[in-house]
């Protein structure tokens, strides 16, 4: 597979931020807060904004975590692109990357704006309820998900030809 350019990486980051942006600007334009609407017997839109992490971890926390994580997320989005630039051709780790990156900095746009992040997509079953998230939120956990398969997956080895008179 020929080697991609960090532009093109990048190009796949600012879709997922689209996609992000624009889904949650359908969602505010459509619900209001706390409002869920059936999709599916396993499936609702609900508008909920998280100021915590995942699984509204820190929310309650009184502010100062809005900016805890819009730093963090920067920061790992600054190595992320260090990480990118140094490995653009190893296609599925380029491609968590990617996504891991779109998604952080489509929750940073949320974080700036409102001061946190839209969450809008709610599964549940059997009467228990997943935390809602979004799309950025989704591209992270593919993001990861991937991260983890490349660790694992085997790498193709290095040629190692010994010249002659080497030993």
């Amino acid at each position: 597979m020929p080697a991609r350019k960090l532009s093109s990486w990048l190009w796949l980051s600012g879709v997922v931020i689209l996609l992000d942006q624009i889904s949650k600007w359908i969602v505010l334009g459509t619900l209001h807060p706390g409002e869920s609407r059936y999709v599916a017997p396993f499936f609702n839109w609900v508008l909920t904004f998280n100021s915590g992490a995942a699984f509204s971890f820190l929310s309650d926390a009184g502010g100062w975590q809005r900016w805890f994580f819009t730093v963090l997320a920067l920061a790992v989005s600054a190595w992320i692109l260090t990480l990118l630039r140094r490995h653009t051709s190893e296609f599925r780790l380029s491609l968590a990357l990617s996504l891991i990156l779109g998604g952080a900095l489509g929750n940073v746009i949320d974080r700036l704006r409102f001061g946190a992040v839209v969450d809008f997509v709610q599964w549940h079953a059997a009467g228990y309820y997943w935390p809602a998230f979004n799309v950025a939120d989704s591209a992270i956990t593919i993001g990861a998900i991937l991260l983890v398969w490349d660790q694992f997956a085997t790498k193709p080895v290095a040629d190692k030809t010994v010249e002659p008179g080497q030993s």
